[in-house]
């Protein structure tokens, strides 16, 4: 939460993508790219104290390389206050390929992070080969009545396992024929697409994952 002695005068929240070459660019340099747009975009920025100074932003979540997306969310802290009804077609002019611009909000100074209020995402997932639709929902239908669903992880040559059960909100096949996860995601806990495929045995079939939509615990 931001005290009243911060410098920040604004607080703009920006929905993005990530399409093309771009899902393939890891969470760090998606941080850079939004850097050297909003200095494009000749922003206010706020930037941190130290050494080594950088602007004062940060992405919602993490999204999985490989994953393309329309709901990614950006927290951009901006020492001026500016007007913003044109602030979207002015990002989308400097932004690069892939990076699509959705919608600029501001938010309060005393809002929490947006990574403690994120709790789950909605992803459609796309299987480049047929599979079959009544297979596929029996598959699914199976998995969810489960009372648990380990997952073996192994950290520092140290083998755990951790129950996903929770962590699955909903699994549904839409009329197009493709798997909608809604998972959880953020600080309470993670679901990653490929662990729901590989419970379901479809992990080895060719799929595009697209994240659709993120919830968030309260507005913003």
């Amino acid at each position: 939460m931001v005290n009243d002695n911060t410098p920040t005068k604004q607080r703009l929240i920006i929905t993005f993508g990530k399409f093309g070459a771009l899902k393939y660019t890891s969470n760090l340099d998606i941080a850079k790219v939004w850097e050297r747009v909003l200095r494009r975009a000749d922003l206010p920025l706020l930037y941190s104290r130290g050494f080594n100074t950088r602007p004062r932003l940060q992405l919602a979540t993490a999204l999985p390389l490989g994953i393309s997306s329309e709901c990614e969310l950006v927290d951009v802290s901006l020492k001026e206050v500016i007007e913003i009804d044109q602030l979207v077609e002015h990002l989308q002019s400097v932004s690069p390929e892939g990076l699509r611009i959705y919608g600029v909000e501001e938010a309060s100074l005393h809002t929490p992070a947006l990574q403690t209020l994120v709790r789950s995402a909605e992803y459609r997932i796309q299987f480049l080969e047929p599979v079959d639709r009544s297979l596929l929902e029996t598959r699914i239908q199976q998995l969810l009545e489960k009372d648990t669903i380990l997952k073996m992880v192994e950290r520092k040559n140290r083998k755990s396992a951790y129950d996903l059960r929770p962590l699955i909100h909903d699994l549904r096949v839409d009329e197009q024929g493709d798997l909608i996860a809604h998972l959880a995601t953020g600080e309470q806990g993670n679901v990653r697409p490929d662990d729901i495929l590989a419970q379901l045995s479809l992990h080895e079939i060719p799929h595009n994952v697209h994240r659709l939509h993120l919830h968030l615990i309260e507005a913003r």
